[in-house]
């Protein structure tokens, strides 16, 4: 079966700066696949070169086996790829049921129209409330989206993900500076929009990524050192080394 996303010997540069070096990755269909590695790792990096937002140096990038390299994000995206960023990038001013609406329009073939009625678009409106209620926006659905807490513009984001229909989304750091409650509801709904898609999600916090992870893709310093299933990387004495310095436990780092 081809493979959701793979990637092969990625590389990107900036100037005299190789970021990612020759990475080579293959995400299964349905998988839940998370990418971690200390600060600067390149991380992030290499979620903008699969999206589109910037273009590699050399290597191939393949969705459902069709290249995507040169492609715009927006192209990517109609393709069925979706991302999230590690800053809140939804429409501000907007409410939160236009935000959703958005993403509902295009997936469901609209695009600019200056004389349609949205109003009239009733498998647009179904579906737009069947998304707020699914992430537990519908008593905010009026609300400007800048208003929201910061747990609940994240949730929004996961919510236009979801609404576009992408069969592959890329989560950036999706739990960052939540709180412990915020955490656990944001792993419930990340579960739920990934339910028969595939997931690639970048993320410090262990507990996420061990818990929710099928495989697990360790970047270090542009390089991926190890990839496998969290007992597999948890084992690992160079994803020890990498993280701690020496072989201590890793374990108590990922518990």
């Amino acid at each position: 079966m081809t493979a959701a996303l793979q990637l092969k010997d990625v590389c990107k540069s900036f100037g005299p700066a190789n970021v990612i070096e020759g990475v080579s990755l293959e995400v299964k269909r349905g998988e839940r696949h998370a990418i971690i590695g200390p600060n600067g790792a390149g991380k992030s990096t290499l979620f903008n070169l699969i999206s589109g937002l910037f273009p590699s140096t050399s290597g191939q990038i393949l969705l459902s086996g069709r290249q995507i390299c040169g492609l715009k994000p927006f192209e990517i995206n109609r393709l069925g790829l979706s991302r999230s960023f590690q800053v809140s990038n939804i429409f501000a001013n907007m409410s939160v049921r236009e935000n959703v609406r958005c993403a509902v329009l295009w997936s469901l073939g609209y695009g600019h129209s200056f004389w349609r009625n949205i109003g009239n678009l009733k498998e647009v409106q179904r579906k737009t409330a069947e998304v707020l209620d699914k992430v537990g926006l519908s008593d905010k659905a009026d609300v400007p989206a800048v208003l929201l807490t910061y747990a609940d513009q994240r949730t929004l984001e996961i919510a236009i993900t979801i609404a576009g229909g992408a069969d592959v989304i890329l989560l950036d750091e999706p739990t960052a500076g939540m709180s412990h409650s915020e955490t656990n509801r944001a792993i419930e709904l990340i579960e739920m929009a990934s339910e028969g898609k595939t997931l690639l999600i970048v993320e410090h916090d262990m507990g996420v990524v061990f818990g929710l992870s099928d495989r697990i893709s360790v970047l270090v310093y542009g390089e991926i050192i190890a990839t496998g299933t969290p007992e597999e990387i948890r084992g690992d004495a160079r994803v020890r080394e990498a993280y701690l310095g020496d072989e201590a436990d890793f374990a108590e780092v990922t518990a």
